[in-house]
């Protein structure tokens, strides 16, 4: 095969989770995973080792989470793109990860098709915003923007 795969390591703490999204990367021709670590501090030494094109990044982890790891990984020559996988649907720590250098964020429950579909638009260039969360984002800036509109 001559076109390029999108290299990919998963960050999580939870193994079974990993797994499952592993299966997923593996079922897909241009999708290669390269590697796998349970906290950003061995995510880290992961991608040193293996140059992925993008890392699945969870936020909340042991030893290093997944926001400070995101900022050592954008603080690098040639990072990979880092999208991050959440819980939690727009909060404080998304939009830290978001600031640090992550491409976007996905929330963990989500379609295994909307996970492939960021995973590509990320390594393409683009950001992603889980759906749920475009929503907040828009209700919250109207109501800052009050009646005026």
């Amino acid at each position: 095969m001559s076109e390029h795969r999108i290299r990919i390591v998963i960050v999580d703490d939870q193994a079974l989770f990993r797994g499952g999204i592993a299966m997923l990367i593996q079922s897909q021709s241009d999708l290669e995973l390269v590697g796998e670590a349970g906290n950003g501090a061995d995510a880290l030494s992961l991608v040193s080792a293996t140059a992925p094109d993008l890392v699945l990044m969870d936020l909340r982890m042991p030893v290093m989470d997944g926001i400070e790891a995101t900022e050592r990984l954008m603080a690098a020559p040639a990072p990979p793109r880092v999208l991050v996988l959440t819980t939690f649907d727009l909060d404080a720590s998304a939009a830290r990860a978001i600031r640090a250098g992550a491409s976007g964020f996905v929330l963990k429950d989500a379609d295994p098709e909307f996970l492939l579909a960021a995973i590509r638009t990320v390594h393409a260039g683009s950001a992603v915003i889980a759906p749920s969360a475009v929503t907040a984002l828009r209700e919250t800036a109207l109501a800052e923007l009050g009646p005026e509109l």
